[in-house]
């Protein structure tokens, strides 16, 4: 769905919803602010949005009869994120749903606002939760993901590629979630027998050195962690990863629905629907110091055959059978 019919699905949805034919005049309006680390007009947002909504809808909250919305997008960018969080938090709207490398900038802004966040990799040591179990503040939402992950990654990497024996990391130096899944790709390498080179993805530019420099040498391939900045570079992550030539395994499905080899995570999409589940719950009462943190539910291997034939690679018939997903 891109952002025009989107925007067709929150102007028409008063009037295609039975619930709001059944509605009263005079219905309380409560307000939901939404802050995302991504652009307006990436695909992503607007496929998240559009699940989340939808859930939304399902429970009876329909934009323009008893929900108005707040928008803002980060679009990677630190500055913009704390701008957009201090406007959200001075607006107190009821509830503020916020996206990944943004909730950082959002609950410096607010610790009383209801937060639900999504994309979360460590929220206990980020900080924004006392516990899984008990978070203990203005804030609960939806971890994408164990660093136990990232293992399997490159357990995944070795298994389609053997001979690999040098391995780029790209991974966020100043992000909780970027040192941690780093970590755990790091303890168990040295059992695969493999040599890990960690990667910056600070801006476009360290990433393209990054890559060229790493990719100079044979027998290499490449790992991407799931953090906010991986996600906003991620078409250039892909084009560089096809450029030379290395065989790389990604975090979520939608890196390898726009060209990347291969990859194993946590279904994005269905945690934003569960998200609209928390959202119903605080906004008829219940605080998120009472909601339970919650962990990924779906996990989805895909294969992008189209970019393994351009590769001039050929997968193991063991790897493709368990796939969720082929892309040809």
């Amino acid at each position: 769905m891109n952002r025009r019919e989107f925007i067709t699905l929150l102007g028409g949805a008063a009037a295609a919803s039975p619930l709001a034919a059944r509605a009263q005049q005079g219905e309380r309006m409560r307000r939901i602010g939404m802050l995302t680390s991504l652009a307006a007009d990436d695909p992503q947002a607007s496929a998240r949005d559009a699940a989340f909504w939808q859930a939304l809808q399902e429970l009876g909250w329909t934009v323009g009869r008893n929900l108005r919305v707040e928008r803002r997008w980060g679009a990677g960018d630190p500055e913009r994120m704390r701008k957009h969080a201090a406007e959200l938090a001075a607006l107190a709207p009821d509830v503020i749903l916020v996206t990944g490398g943004a909730t950082e900038w959002l609950l410096k802004a607010t610790r009383t606002i209801p937060v639900v966040f999504v994309a979360i990799a460590d929220p206990v040591a980020a900080g924004f939760v006392e516990s899984l179990a008990r978070p203990g503040g203005n804030a609960t939402g939806f971890t994408t993901q164990e660093y136990s992950l990232s293992v399997k990654h490159l357990e995944l990497l070795k298994e389609i590629a053997p001979d690999v024996t040098r391995i780029g990391v790209l991974r966020d130096a100043n992000s909780i979630a970027g040192i941690g899944q780093f970590g755990a790709v790091q303890a168990a390498a040295s059992s695969l027998k493999v040599e890990l080179t960690p990667l910056g993805v600070r801006d476009k530019e360290e990433i393209e050195h990054g890559i060229a420099a790493f990719a100079r040498k044979p027998n290499s391939g490449l790992i991407v962690t799931g953090t906010a900045s991986t996600v906003v570079h991620r078409d250039l992550i892909i084009m560089l990863a096809a450029r030379h030539k290395l065989r790389a395994v990604y975090p979520f499905s939608y890196f390898a629905a726009t060209g990347g080899l291969i990859s194993y995570g946590s279904d994005a999409i269905d945690q934003f629907r569960r998200a609209a589940g928390y959202v119903d719950r605080i906004l008829k009462g219940e605080k998120p110091a009472d909601l339970p943190v919650q962990a990924p539910t779906k996990f989805e291997l895909v294969i992008n055959l189209k970019t393994a034939k351009a590769l001039g690679f050929k997968l193991p018939t063991s790897v493709l059978a368990r796939a969720d997903e082929v892309i040809e």
